[in-house]
């Protein structure tokens, strides 16, 4: 805090000490210079950009398919599908898309993407409702916001590791959340 000065003795006192002056507020009255090694400065500052750029998280769009004919098996595998696309901070775009004679019947379309959409609200919120754009009906699901004070994933566990005895046993199945009227048969 050197005060307030005429420009070229500031560039003398930068020059004296083999450092530049560098204006860091121009639209403030009087204007606010510093003297400081410029090229370091910029270095510096290169850094910490590349170094914000290593931190971000790139949030992808996985995209699952469906179709009105998709049965329960299938259902059950495209549910674990977007559980896991979730889990690992992916959004997930939610298509039926009609073909033929299933442009007739939407309802059965808008019904499957509903119980999916259901299923799904355990661990995603909706950030897109379903909505039908041409043959097309998607919506978007998202992962839930995590809560502030909480340890980051709150829904994960960590699992104990398979010894040589555990390592063919199957897996526990997701069972979606269904409404009571539902028929397979139906679809």
């Amino acid at each position: 805090m050197l005060g307030v000065m005429p420009t070229r003795e500031a560039q003398r006192l930068a020059d004296a000490q083999g450092l530049d002056l560098v204006e860091v507020s121009p639209n403030a009255e009087p204007p606010v210079c510093k003297i400081m090694d410029y090229g370091k400065f910029r270095y510096e500052e290169s850094i910490k950009r590349k170094q914000a750029r290593k931190h971000q998280k790139v949030v992808q769009i996985k995209e699952v398919k469906f179709h009105a004919t998709t049965d329960t098996g299938d259902l059950d595998h495209k549910l674990r599908q977007i559980r896991e696309f979730i889990e690992e901070g992916d959004k997930v775009k939610v298509t039926l898309q009609y073909r033929g004679r299933e442009n007739a019947h939407k309802e059965i379309g808008v019904e499957l993407v509903n119980k999916v959409v259901e299923a799904c609200l355990a661990f995603a919120i909706t950030e897109q409702p379903p909505k039908l754009i041409g043959r097309v009906l998607g919506c978007m699901l998202a992962p839930k916001p995590v809560k502030p004070g909480s340890s980051g994933g709150g829904h994960q566990t960590q699992a104990a590791p398979k010894t040589e005895g555990q390592q063919h046993q199957a897996q526990p199945k997701v069972q979606p959340k269904l409404s009571k009227d539902f028929d397979p048969l139906q679809i």
